[in-house]
């Protein structure tokens, strides 16, 4: 079997030498392409692969019919839109994510960016505490899950809401559950997004939802851009001007948006969630691990596609 890492953005070398190892001890081949320009590289590469280990790296059908031995592709990271689960399918290929090993990661950002923002982006002005602060949480994943971890230690009110009406974790952690989008919105100080972005939820953020938060709100996101109508996002806060969006994924207005909403928009240089050495060790460590058990025992717990 021989397993190839295509990642035009490199795992750290520690994690590189951790996937060769958990891959070569199996019996199997790891080959690497880092740092890939050009899409015709990922095509000449693929040629002969019986399984991929991606990170954001864009896997299409044209990917897949230059593949055909492929038989696994495991995206690194919990977001898996950047792989076509259709033709994925139709190619008789298991498209996997390793979910929960840069959740932490993800939630320690979404705490960092809260205080950044509430604490007026340490300008020297006074700002607010996170402490006695309502925050609802939009689905309740693995990262959804250590925010409400953090954020219970620094005292605040957590909730949440499933939107796929399965809410019995968040009844088993003890927090409230919401029985709608609407009152997770209304009801709390920050919201903070979990969701995918799938056909269904892409622009699920819209205009109304965001309209209908409490004074001074914040809304944060550190899921996906695709999920907000960002027309509708710039609306609302152009007639609200007391709420703030924070995210760690520019908007694909970013400069209208800089422009209209001046330092209520706060945002990162460039995704941040899973950068950090941790996360990029154990997302890469598990891709490796979940290929090796594919093969070995025929194990898809992670299989995304169906």
């Amino acid at each position: 079997m021989k397993i190839l890492v295509a990642t035009e953005k490199p795992f750290a070398p520690v994690a590189v030498k951790g996937i060769k190892e958990i891959i070569e001890a199996a019996g199997f081949e790891c080959a690497l392409l880092e740092k890939y320009t050009q899409k015709s590289q990922l095509l000449e590469a693929v040629k002969d692969v019986n399984a991929l280990i991606i990170r954001s790296d864009k896997i299409d059908a044209a990917v897949m019919d230059a593949a055909p031995e492929l038989k696994i592709v495991v995206r690194a990271g919990a977001g898996y839109d950047n792989v076509n689960l259709e033709a994925a399918t139709a190619h008789g290929i298991v498209v996997m994510n390793t979910p929960g090993q840069n959740a932490n990661a993800v939630a320690e950002l979404v705490i960092g960016l809260l205080l950044y923002t509430i604490r007026n982006r340490f300008d020297g002005t006074s700002g607010t505490e996170l402490k006695g602060k309502k925050i609802g949480l939009m689905a309740f994943g693995a990262v959804a899950q250590n925010v409400a971890r953090i954020a219970k230690g620094f005292g605040m009110e957590i909730s949440g809401f499933s939107p796929r009406n399965q809410p019995q974790k968040i009844i088993d952690a003890g927090f409230h559950v919401h029985e709608d989008v609407q009152s997770l919105f209304a009801e709390n100080d920050i919201v903070s997004l979990h969701i995918p972005a799938t056909p269904q939820t892409k622009g699920c953020i819209t205009y109304d939802l965001i309209k209908s938060m409490k004074p001074n709100a914040i809304l944060l996101n550190t899921a996906r851009k695709e999920i907000i109508d960002e027309e509708g996002l710039l609306r609302a806060m152009t007639e609200r001007p007391d709420l703030r969006y924070v995210t760690d994924l520019k908007l694909g207005a970013h400069d209208e948006a800089v422009e209209k909403l001046a330092g209520r928009y706060i945002f990162t240089p460039k995704k941040m969630g899973a950068q950090t050495s941790e996360a990029n060790i154990n997302a890469g460590l598990a891709a490796a691990s979940q290929i090796v058990d594919f093969f070995k025992n025929g194990v898809t717990t992670f299989q995304v596609n169906k």
